[in-house]
């Protein structure tokens, strides 16, 4: 598959080829959506944490005499049926992570990719740089590339410049080409990879 390559000014720098094997699948919803649960999932604290009957500071005196009160019989106030007492089965610190096996993931990832391709949301930037690190400058080149909403890939490693003059910009993130993942791809309707990020994908995906 063809691609064209364009430099930040909108200019054309010649194509490149995009890998069957990464941008040539068709995409499988089911694998990209559990990719994007098991991603959700891990980034949740788990920190939650309600207080039960054993924690709850109180006396542990009988409310009232057991029998002649017409009432029910009751023991301690921490009970969960009174007001101030401890929850019943409430939520504990936990890890709300799930397994999924590493090739699921790889290839998850690899169809996340295939569906931008389909799509025709790719676009390949000859390379990702600003020269005076200003964020107006980079806006005017977003424009001309018809960028409002989107994710970029680096190389290895993101320019200082640019990664600061993109970081003011909304809707826009910059990753370098290890963080790429199926839950930042998918919330960002056009993928950009830069050369490098795609000789480091095709390099992974050998």
């Amino acid at each position: 598959m063809k691609a064209k390559v364009q430099t930040l000014d909108a200019r054309s720098a010649g194509e490149v080829e995009l890998s069957d094997v990464i941008f040539g699948l068709e995409p499988r919803t089911d694998l990209i959506h559990r990719m994007v649960r098991y991603q959700q999932l891990k980034r949740m604290a788990g920190t939650h944490h309600v207080q039960d009957r054993s924690e709850v500071s109180t006396t542990g005196k009988k409310m009232y005499r057991q029998k002649g009160t017409g009432g029910a019989r009751h023991g301690d106030k921490s009970v969960p049926q009174f007001r101030g007492g401890g929850k019943a089965f409430g939520p504990k610190p936990r890890s709300h992570a799930i397994a999924l096996p590493k090739k699921v993931r790889a290839l998850a990832l690899r169809h996340a990719l295939s569906a931008k391709a389909k799509a025709g949301e790719v676009l390949v930037l000859d390379k990702a740089s600003s020269a005076d690190g200003k964020t107006k400058g980079l806006r005017d080149s977003f424009e001309k590339l018809d960028l409002t909403n989107a994710l970029i890939i680096d190389g290895a490693e993101i320019e200082a410049g640019f990664a600061r003059a993109a970081r003011n910009i909304p809707n826009i993130d910059v990753l370098p080409v290890h963080g790429i993942n199926v839950y930042d791809i998918l919330r960002r309707k056009r993928l950009v990879l830069t050369k490098a990020a795609l000789e480091a994908l095709e390099a992974r995906f050998k």
